[in-house]
């Protein structure tokens, strides 16, 4: 499958400091018509793998649209001359865009992934489960398990039917984080999987504010264990 993606890299006269939360709420107010931006319709939020997404890479707010979040972003990318992150307003005078056709789906290698941003895994049932097991072994399998289950919602939200095996691996350590001021588990490290994901796109929870954003690794390392398709333990995206 093909996925059309548009990345949208924003530079100021100065040091950018926010979050992607931040970044996502001024999209989110200044283009109250799209709803591919803020996913809501009305009053109601829009339960699907979010086809906008915001991140902040090392300091640079960055947006990423797919297929027909890309077609929004190629209309609004330039009606603004700044954006207001928290209580800080930066001039934008840089604007970085790519635009690319990307593979999506079931490869017969595995490829190396690293996530650039925490990944938000667990919900709060699988947080409970995962502090009751009882070595490493048994917490790396349940977070293949997990992973597998985070594929798949994606995949599912973006109409791709997944017609084999997924195969994967992880090498994440558990960290803490805050979201809407609460703390949760998040994970960082790396993954490997028999699965094409394109770079900054985002597994997960809360991929939108800028979580589980990941970029392949051009020298691939072996994958591991093998995770069913037809796992349901996965985290909703």
């Amino acid at each position: 499958m093909i996925l059309h993606t548009f990345t949208l890299t924003l530079g100021s006269t100065r040091p950018i400091y926010g979050s992607a939360h931040e970044l996502r709420g001024f999209f989110a107010t200044k283009f109250t018509e799209y709803t591919e931006l803020h996913q809501h319709n009305a009053d109601k939020f829009i339960y699907r793998y979010p086809v906008v997404q915001y991140k902040m890479i090392e300091n640079v707010p960055t947006v990423i649209g797919i297929n027909e979040g890309a077609e929004v972003l190629k209309q609004i990318f330039n009606d603004y001359q700044e954006i207001r992150l928290g209580e800080n307003t930066y001039q934008i005078v840089e604007r970085g865009i790519s635009l690319k056709d990307e593979e999506f789906g079931i490869s017969d290698k595995i490829h190396s992934y690293v996530f650039m941003t925490p990944w938000l895994a667990l919900n709060q049932e699988n947080y409970r489960k995962f502090y009751t097991l009882k070595g490493k072994p048994e917490r790396d399998e349940f977070m293949r398990k997990i992973l597998t289950g985070n594929i798949l919602s994606m995949a599912k939200s973006l109409n791709y039917d997944v017609p084999g095996q997924i195969k994967c691996d992880t090498n994440v350590r558990f960290q803490k984080d805050r979201l809407k001021d609460v703390s949760v588990m998040v994970f960082s490290g790396k993954f490997h999987t028999n699965f094409l994901i394109p770079d900054l796109l985002g597994i997960g929870k809360s991929v939108s504010r800028g979580f589980g954003a990941v970029q392949q690794l051009k020298a691939n390392n072996e994958g591991g264990s093998t995770c069913s398709s037809s796992s349901t333990q996965g985290a909703p995206t």
